[in-house]
C-alpha cells in the first residue's frame, strides 16, 4: 500500500557528507560513537544512521532526522558536538558538507500480506 500523508513529527533532515582521511576512519568511527548518547538528551531529536560509500573510499554520509530546526542547532551548538567538529577540520576530514532539508511531503510502502 502506498501512503501520502504530511510529516507527522519529522520536519528536518541533515545530511552530512564527509571525505576522510585515509588513516583517520577509525577515529571517525570513535567519535561518532562517543556523541550518539548525547544525542538522545537533545529535545527534538528523532534518529540517525550512517552510510559508507560504495565508489568513494572514505566517504561516509550521516542522515539525522530532527523534529524542528531549533533542535538541530541545539545540535550543532553542544559544547561536545563542537569541539568534535573541530577536531574533524583539523586532522579527520579532508571535505565535508552539511546540508538541512525541510520535509514538506512524505510517501511511503510497506509490504503487507494483503500486498502479495
Amino acid at each position: 500500500m502506498i501512503s501520502l500523508s504530511p510529516p507527522t513529527i519529522c520536519n528536518s533532515a541533515v545530511i552530512f557528507e564527509v571525505q576522510i582521511q585515509p588513516d583517520q576512519q577509525t577515529r571517525y568511527l570513535t567519535l561518532a560513537e562517543e556523541l550518539r548518547p548525547l544525542l538522545s538528551h537533545v529535545a527534538g531529536f528523532i534518529s540517525i544512521e550512517r552510510f559508507q560509500s560504495l565508489a568513494t573510499e572514505g566517504k561516509m554520509l550521516s542522515l539525522s532526522w530532527w523534529e524542528n530546526e531549533y533542535a538541530v542547532l541545539q545540535w550543532k551548538n553542544h559544547v561536545l558536538h563542537a569541539k568534535a567538529q573541530q577536531e574533524g577540520r583539523e586532522s579527520i576530514f579532508d571535505f565535508y558538507k552539511i546540508s538541512i532539508a525541510h520535509i514538506t511531503r512524505e510517501y511511503s510502502f510497506k509490504k503487507d500480506k494483503d500486498n502479495v
